[in-house]
């Protein structure tokens, strides 16, 4: 046997087929496709199942996220706040696809990112996601006219009639008498409408919106949440907001809290956000327990994060142990030293 032949056999022994490959990508860490994890139905946008974010340098290691659990139903308007380093906005990066998570799963319109290579990651960013950040110059060209900030992604993804579409877009943004000034021309709070127009011009099926009303003042706030309204109504584009603020919970119907890096509650609305707006026409500085329900959330491996507060009240201190007793239909919670006669 020639030497050629020799080292052609040992290369198709020592090389794994193609078809072997592909199967063992196809597989998420439950060992089933996508279609199969646990709680995933196809009327979610978003699934994220123990999503984890590390970042390292070369002396520390940051837990950003602690297996976090989020689930979006397609068409939803919600918001995700946290304090300082809570991870809402690593979230929001991962979401974006602007950063890669380091474990766990999550499934954008029917996309697990993880398994996307570069070039789909582009294409995603292009074409699935819309940004609005509360510093618009990262949107925003300043030497440009509205209008062709608006036309210019359009233009960029070989769009037809993109003059047309920016010119629609900035028109539900209440600007069709300013399409045509600089940006030094228009308020912050018109600067931040062009940013939602463009986040808008090449028809994401999500909206990425970080603290949208951070920098206005509390009339343009309202504005520009009416328009994130409209544009959910019309567009039916998933609206994720993303802040610090507890009073968005007045302009949408979910609000998710997130606490280090995993989620903690949920407010969620009591009545349709027809009823409420018509009682929010008649008084101001409704609170958001008048509002909406909280409801707190019982991840996959059963556990619950307990407010604070009720820690406080019932003098159970944190790091601590407690007893858990059944009664009815309840589930009774007390520290080790109390005695079940007393509960």
């Amino acid at each position: 046997m020639k030497i050629a032949d020799l080292k052609r056999k040992l290369l198709t022994i020592i090389r794994p087929k193609k078809s072997i490959t592909r199967d063992i990508t196809a597989k998420n860490f439950y060992g089933k496709d996508d279609s199969e994890i646990p709680g995933y139905t196809p009327d979610h946008i978003i699934f994220c199942d123990g999503l984890v974010k590390i970042y390292k340098s070369k002396d520390t290691e940051v837990v950003a996220l602690q297996g976090l659990e989020l689930e979006i139903k397609k068409g939803e308007m919600m918001a995700i706040i946290g304090n300082s380093g809570s991870g809402k906005s690593t979230l929001m990066n991962l979401l974006g696809g602007l950063d890669r998570p380091s474990a766990g799963i999550l499934i954008v319109d029917g996309k697990n990112l993880l398994r996307m290579r570069k070039n789909e990651i582009l294409e995603y960013k292009k074409k699935k996601v819309g940004f609005v950040w509360q510093n618009n110059a990262r949107n925003l060209i300043p030497y440009l006219p509205a209008l062709h900030n608006v036309e210019l992604p359009m233009l960029l993804a070989g769009k037809k009639n993109a003059r047309k579409k920016a010119t629609e877009l900035l028109e539900i943004m209440g600007l069709k008498d300013r399409m045509h000034n600089r940006l030094s021309q228009l308020s912050g709070g018109e600067q931040q409408r062009v940013a939602i127009a463009i986040a808008m011009a090449n028809d994401p099926v999500i909206l990425l919106a970080d603290e949208p009303t951070g920098a206005v003042d509390t009339a343009t706030a309202e504005i520009i949440y009416n328009i994130f309204r409209k544009l959910n109504k019309e567009f039916a584009v998933t609206i994720i907001i993303v802040t610090h603020d507890r009073a968005v919970a007045k302009n949408v119907d979910r609000v998710v809290t997130i606490v280090d890096g995993r989620t903690g509650s949920e407010y969620i609305r009591k009545k349709s956000y027809k009823e409420q707006i018509q009682e929010l026409d008649r008084m101001s500085g409704v609170e958001e327990s008048e509002t909406h329900e909280e409801m707190i959330v019982v991840d996959r491996q059963g556990r619950l994060k307990i407010p604070e507060e009720y820690l406080e009240l019932a003098n159970i201190p944190n790091n601590s142990k407690v007893r858990l007793k059944m009664q009815d239909d309840k589930i009774l919670i007390y520290g080790k030293d109390e005695n079940e006669e007393d509960v």
